[in-house]
């Protein structure tokens, strides 16, 4: 039997058994749940980040420090780093061939980047153990007592949104925040749009943070914030013609 054989039989066999696993847990977390009566609620969530006020990476880092900081996102140096909000250049972010004559305002400037919680998620169809899924509002999350560490759901995202635990991340986190839960060695982590903070009737952390730089509201109401600002200023999303139809609006 060859190496890729085996390798395909150790994680069908691996899966099988993580979604035995996952739905017994997901069964029993279900009947302990407790809703906020005043939590927000969206058809359709969706960011819009106004990239003329959050240009470089001084701008940036207060709302970094602020989603890091609320979530218990380690702070490790090098290859194994864990990013859930970080910052890059319109042509790695958004072109596959940058416009050689684009304007040195544009082409010098850093751009905010975290999970574009789309509403086609590739991440979702290939998670073998059902760890990764979609909410009622959209949002793209983790079941982190679910995830097998198998990292297809890092291979099908196309914006690098995701970020593995090579190692225990708890020695890397300064400030640790005990109302939020910490992950552990070989699961994957990102972005979550706040989904705890939504649910008792709080903004994201980075939207909070970002002094009306950043917006955030349900794309389906005609009357949300993200869809007036939408319709006034000229945006782009990361590369939407894969089909994906990311949640996440840039304001050029």
């Amino acid at each position: 039997m060859n190496s890729s054989r085996r390798y395909f039989l150790k994680v069908a066999g691996l899966s099988t058994f993580a979604l035995a696993a996952g739905a017994a847990r997901a069964e029993a977390a279900e009947a302990s749940y407790e809703a906020y009566p005043e939590g927000l609620k969206a058809k359709r969530w969706a960011m819009v980040i106004d990239t003329r006020r959050i240009q470089t990476v001084e701008d940036m880092r207060p709302i970094v420090e602020a989603c890091h900081k609320v979530h218990n996102v380690p702070n490790i140096p090098g290859s194994r780093e864990i990013k859930w909000l970080w910052d890059d250049t319109f042509d790695h972010a958004f072109a596959h061939d940058p416009d050689p004559m684009l304007p040195e305002n544009i082409e010098n400037r850093r751009f905010f980047l975290l999970c574009n919680h789309c509403t086609n998620p590739s991440c979702v169809r290939v998670c073998p153990a059902g760890a990764t899924y979609k909410t009622e509002g959209g949002l793209v999350a983790i079941d982190y007592h679910r995830c097998v560490g198998c990292r297809f759901c890092m291979a099908a995202c196309p914006y690098g949104s995701r970020s593995f635990n090579f190692q225990d991340p708890r020695p890397f986190i300064k400030d640790l925040n005990p109302a939020y839960p910490t992950r552990m060695r070989g699961v994957v982590e990102k972005c979550t749009f706040c989904a705890e903070r939504l649910e008792k009737g709080l903004m994201p952390a980075c939207v909070e943070a970002s002094n009306g730089a950043i917006m955030f509201g349900d794309l389906n109401d005609p009357n949300s914030i993200v869809r007036r600002v939408l319709a006034k200023n000229f945006s782009i999303r990361r590369k939407p013609e894969l089909g994906t139809d990311p949640g996440v609006y840039y304001i050029i």
